[in-house]
């Protein structure tokens, strides 16, 4: 059986963006975000995700290609990480080739490099998202992300169809 795909995004997504990375102090918020906190909203993905055991997730985060898949892979709770199968960046890319493309660009050939049919992202960049890739993306709000309850239907909604196919 063919498992359905979870492209996800952090920043935007899982808590407010933008995010940045110091070199001695980690990742910290970019601009004021008093009462906001670095994957905030990972729970909610959790509770969305619970209905669907057999989804995979696909890091297509810029943390990866930063800090590496491991680092960037350990900030998830277990969770979402127990469920984490790979990156859409890997060590072996050129990254000024891959910083490149855009976000849809960068997911359509990792999907087409598994051989991935049922697969949805979750991003709050809508770059590059054409023809019939358009479909499979959840777009979010940078401010709010996945807390929004408009995402969180269109997630889940995305998801039922996906796994009911078989």
């Amino acid at each position: 059986m063919s498992k359905t795909i979870l492209y996800l995004d952090y920043d935007g997504v899982l808590h407010p963006e933008p995010v940045y990375r110091h070199p001695r102090g980690g990742m910290y918020f970019g601009v004021d975000h008093t009462g906001h906190a670095l994957f905030e909203h990972a729970e909610i993905l959790v509770d969305a995700l619970a209905l669907h055991p057999d989804v995979r997730i696909v890091l297509s985060t810029s943390w990866v290609r930063v800090l590496g898949f491991s680092q960037a892979k350990a900030y998830l709770p277990e969770a979402l990480r127990s469920r984490v199968i790979g990156a859409t960046f890997h060590s072996t890319m050129n990254k000024f080739e891959f910083d490149a493309m855009t976000r849809g660009a960068q997911v359509l050939a990792d999907a087409t490099r598994r051989s991935a049919t049922r697969w949805v992202a979750l991003d709050d960049d809508d770059e590059g998202w054409i023809g019939a890739a358009s479909k499979h993306l959840v777009l979010t709000c940078g401010r709010n992300g996945i807390a929004d309850p408009q995402a969180v239907a269109e997630l889940s909604e995305k998801l039922q169809e996906y796994c009911m196919l078989r």
